[in-house]
């Protein structure tokens, strides 16, 4: 596998290990009823987002201090969904944060536990629902060949 190729994988202990992380944020920000703890969380959101899910401050905590200790993962899974599931994070994260900022708590709470919901998943059982919206996405925008050739 090319450096390239191994750049655009990561490794899903990782994934998991960033969502367990964020779990414990967002639940601070509820349990606090503190904005603060989101606005850190849309921060890591958007490094993930811009320069990928590595290069974040999870990321990074895992690759120095876990991922030392675990040794190298089975499979790599592919960078682009999870990476996408930061997107929409980011995007609840900030809803959250309008919320909590605009004295409309109720919308700030409600984002802010659609988050968490999806990042425990993630972390307790590792389905990313993010990167399942992503493959779905994926698919209605890629026709498959099988599709396209019943159609000719």
């Amino acid at each position: 596998m090319s450096e390239q190729q191994t750049a655009k994988k990561v490794d899903p202990r990782g994934l998991r290990f960033a969502a367990a992380v964020t779990t414990v944020v967002l639940a601070l920000t509820l349990v606090l009823n503190n904005p603060w703890p989101l606005a850190v969380q849309a921060v890591v959101f958007a490094i993930s987002v811009a320069f990928g899910v590595q290069a974040s401050p999870y990321g990074q905590l895992f690759k120095r201090l876990i991922r030392p200790r675990l040794g190298p993962p089975k499979e790599l899974e592919d960078a682009a969904p999870p990476r996408f599931a930061q997107l929409v994070g980011l995007v609840f994260a900030v809803i959250g944060l309008i919320g909590y900022l605009a004295d409309a708590t109720v919308l700030g709470v409600v984002a802010t536990g659609f988050a968490l919901v999806a990042a425990f998943v993630n972390a307790a059982v590792g389905l990313c629902l993010g990167c399942e919206a992503y493959l779905l996405i994926h698919r209605i925008r890629t026709p498959s060949r099988d599709t396209h050739a019943a159609t000719n």
